[in-house]
This record gives structure tokens, sequence and C-alpha cells, in this order.
């Protein structure tokens, strides 16, 4: 009887170590595709036609009014063009537990793509309209997608994927964020569409993802956790993993859903309000908001700022910066590919350290390369160096870790509420950034670089000492983990796990009973 408990605990674990099948890269491929990709191409897409765009909103109001905008007001209109999609984003953020909860992880990336193909259509018909009001107002909505698919996609692959795949499908939705970067800035070169006569139909290609999306989503299935903790179907949560795997025997990630729930009985389902003053998940919520924080405020936004500049005082044509510009979108995404395949190999820990480090020492190197490039002829290059390591730190481990570690750090109740904070967190420090970096660098020039060498340098201290390793381990296991930082004992009931799970049809039955009860 022993020998038989250890060969199927032994066949569960290896069953629990699954494949990528064709369903999995697939759903994988349209979910960040449909929203991912779109996030990213937002960001950069009003960047070359800003010229020609300020231009026609100049000319709609001399049209209307007879006179050319005072150039305040017209610094202050592109100011909220720009301003508007973190907003959005921020705002997007806030509805990740509403909708997750009532609709389903598919069914919110579905509902999303209005708030992409709406915008589309109002931004690559403005120039026709005659209304710059319908690009700004398009500008939050279009943010309202993004920081909703910021926070639903990575939550939606981490409940699908098998435990020891999580981490670099969970690296795939950066990587097609990077990936619009980079498409935003190649059609937007002058000899595309990022001039006079090709700008609005730029703006407007946002809606051909949404709509891939929209059509091909529906036929894949929804998360397995959501089906089977949230909604208590056992039946369409195991067709769900059996279609996800490939294979009949699902029991072992059943069993682990089982005890996920059961730990979670006496939290309910949690808002944020509750979390922020849980016991239980006060370093994992402190954790997520430091790491956050850390991405945005690490200086990216400024080094995307002075990387034209720093390219032309190294003798680049000006002509030809906006090519280098597209090389560094380039670099970005090979480094992101990178952090797929190795993430499983070194682990979430070692990439984010490795990556914020590499963020803090380059800060400090271009501080010095921009003040000394005046008096010392090869210190450019210095400054281009520090870019491109910079660009690869927060490529492999600053940008796409902390979203997989919300997925992993968190159990089913808590984890929407967990997004919608880091998810927060992260757009209302990018809102910041950039409302503030102007000012920063009219004040302190290149030594802004530093307060962002000191973030990037507290942002790494923090992890060394409290983030955990959670490569190729159970969110239960995680959870434990936890725990004992935390102060507080994880307990599950296993005989009556057993009882569940041995008896068909008793897991839907206590579903209910537990329900009730608790209302």
């Amino acid at each position: 009887m022993p020998a038989k408990e250890e060969a199927g605990g032994s066949q569960g674990s290896i069953a629990r170590n699954g494949k990528l099948t064709v369903l999995l890269a697939l759903v994988t491929l349209v979910s960040t595709f449909g929203s991912s990709f779109q996030y990213g191409y937002n960001v950069s897409v009003i960047n070359s036609p800003a010229p020609f765009m300020q231009n026609f909103y100049n000319q709609t109001y001399m049209d209307r009014y007879g006179t050319y905008m005072d150039s305040n007001f017209r610094t202050l209109l592109w100011s909220l063009t720009v301003s508007m999609f973190p907003l959005g984003g921020f705002f997007g953020s806030l509805l990740v537990g509403p909708l997750v909860n009532n609709c389903g992880r598919k069914g919110t990336l579905l509902i999303n793509n209005l708030f992409s193909i709406v915008p589309a259509i109002l931004m690559g018909t403005s120039e026709v309209a005659k209304t710059f009001e319908g690009i700004i107002l398009s500008r939050i909505i279009i943010g309202i997608n993004a920081g909703l698919s910021s926070n639903v996609v990575p939550m939606y692959l981490g409940e699908m994927s098998p435990k020891n795949l999580r981490g670099a499908i969970g690296v795939v939705p950066q990587l097609f964020i990077t990936i619009g970067i980079l498409v935003a800035q190649i059609l937007g070169l002058k000899s595309i569409l990022g001039n006079r006569e090709g700008w609005p139909v730029l703006l407007g290609l946002t809606g051909i993802p949404a709509a891939v999306e929209l059509i091909l989503l529906p036929f894949f299935p929804e998360s397995p956790r959501y089906l089977l903790i949230q909604k208590g179907d056992e039946e369409q949560a195991r067709k769900a993993l059996q279609r996800l795997r490939g294979r009949d025997n699902v029991d072992d990630e059943i069993e682990e859903m089982c005890q996920e729930d059961q730990s979670e009985k006496q939290e309910g389902r949690l808002s944020v309000m509750n979390l922020c003053t849980f016991q239980a998940l006060r370093w994992q919520l402190i954790s997520i908001i430091v790491m956050m924080m850390g991405q945005q405020l690490s200086g990216i936004n400024a080094v995307f700022y002075y990387a034209d500049r720093i390219f032309e005082s190294s003798g680049v044509e000006a002509n030809a910066v906006q090519y280098v510009t597209v090389g560094i979108g380039a670099v970005n995404v090979v480094m992101t590919c990178l952090a797929v395949f190795i993430i499983e190999l070194v682990g979430r820990r070692i990439l984010l350290l490795v990556g914020f480090g590499m963020c803090c020492v380059s800060c400090a190197v271009l501080t010095m390369a921009l003040n000394l490039q005046t008096s010392v002829p090869w210190m450019p290059y210095i400054s281009i160096a520090s870019v491109i390591a910079y660009i690869i730190g927060h490529a492999i481990g600053a940008s796409p870790i902390p979203f997989v570690l919300i997925t992993e750090m968190f159990l089913q109740s808590s984890r929407p509420a967990a997004f919608m904070v880091g998810g927060s967190v992260h757009w209302l420090c990018n809102f910041t950034v950039g409302l503030v970096f102007l000012y920063m660098q009219q004040a302190l020039g290149a030594y802004s670089f530093l307060i962002f060498c000191v973030i990037c340098l507290a942002t790494v201290i923090y992890i060394f000492f409290i983030v955990p390793e959670t490569k190729n381990k159970t969110f239960m296991e995680i959870n434990q983990i936890m725990a004992k930082r935390n102060g507080v004992e994880v307990t599950v009931d296993k005989e009556e796990l057993m009882d569940i799970n041995t008896i068909p049809g008793t897991w839907n039955e206590k579903k209910e009973v537990t329900t009730n009860s608790s209302l």
C-alpha cells in the first residue's frame, strides 16, 4: 500500500510538470497579441508623428476660431494627449477586480477589446472629422484598455500554465509589449506612416489586434482556477485543464486547486481594503508595491527621453536618430525574448537582482558620462553603452518579472485585488514620472539619473532580503513560504481533501455548502 502511494505521488509530481501544448501556445499568442501588444504600441505610437499632430491641433483651432493657438495652450493640449494614457491605465487597473471576478479572465479580455476598437475608430477618423478632442478622449480610453490588459493577461496565463512553465509564459506579455513598441517605432518612421498624411492611419491600426482577439479568443478555455475555485464548476474546470494539458489525467492539478480553496475559506474573496489590512498577505503586498514602484521609478522613460540627444552627441546625424531608436527597440525585444527562455533556468529572483543591479550601475555611469562628454572625446560612447546596458537590465528583470510574481505570490481569493494594487501603483508611478521628469531634468540635468540609481539600489536591497525564489513551486508552496515571513500558519485538512477528491461529485456539493454558509 505505501509503495502504491509513493508511485502515485511520483506520478502526480511528474504530471504537474506539464508541457507546452499547441492550445496553450495559441492562447498565449492570441491573448498577448490582442492585448499586451496594444499596450506597447500605444506607449510609443505618438512619439514620431508628434509634430504633425500638434500642427493638426493648431490648424483645427485656426479653422474654428480664425486664430492660431497660444503656444502655452498648445503645450497643454499635447501634455494632456500624452498623460491621458497612463491616467486611463490607472482607471483600468481599478476595474480589474470587479470585471475578473464577475466576467472571468477571458470574458474581461473580450470586453476590453471595446476599449481599443472604439478609440481606434475615433483616432483614425480624427483628421477627417477635424477634432483633436477625439484624440485626447481616445487616449484615456485606450489607456483603460492598457490598464486592464497589463493586469488581466498575466493573471489569465499564469492561472492556466503548469508550474514549470508559469514564469516563461508569464514573461510573454512583456515580450509582446516590447514588440508593440518596436512595431510602432518602425511604422512611425517618416518614410512609412510617421508623416503628415500617415499619422491617422498609424493611430487607427491599434484596432486590428483587438479585432483578432475578439474573433479568436472565444474558442479558447477560461481559466480553470476561476472555474473551479470561484465558480465551483469542477466539470468545466477539468475539461479546460484536459484541453490545455493535452491529457485526460489532471487529478493532481484539481487536487492542488482544492487545497488552495480549502486554505482560503477563512479569507473569503478579498477586497483591496481587506488586502491592505490582512496580516497573512502583508509582505506579499509590500513586495509588489516596492517592485512596481522600482519598475516605473527606475528611470526607463528618462533613458528613452535622453537616448536621442545621447546619440546625436556621439555623431549620429539627426535624420538617422529615428533608426537608432528602432535599434534600441530591437534590443529591448531580443533581451525580453531571452528572459522567456532563461527564467525557468535561473529563476525570478536572480533576474530581478541582475536586472535592477544593471539599471543601478548604468544610471551611475550615465551620470558621469553625460557630465564629461564635452571634455572627454570618447565619453559619448560610454553614454551609448550605458543606455544599452540599462535597456538590457530592464528587459530581463525589472520590466517582466514583477507581474509574474503578483500571479505567483497571491492565491485565487486575493489575486484580483493584488493586481488592482500593483497595477494602480504601476500606472500612478508612470504618470508621475511623465509629469515630474521634465522639471527634474531642467533643475538637475544629467544628475537626474542619480535619483534613479538610488531607487534601483533600494529595490535591489529589498529584493535580496525579502523576495523568495518561486521557480517551479505551486501556488500553495509559495503561500506557505510567505506565511512564515508573515508570522502565520497555513493549514489544510488533508482528510477532508481526500474525501473531496475520492468521492465523485462531492466537490460541487462541498463548494455549494461553503458558499451558502459564507452568506
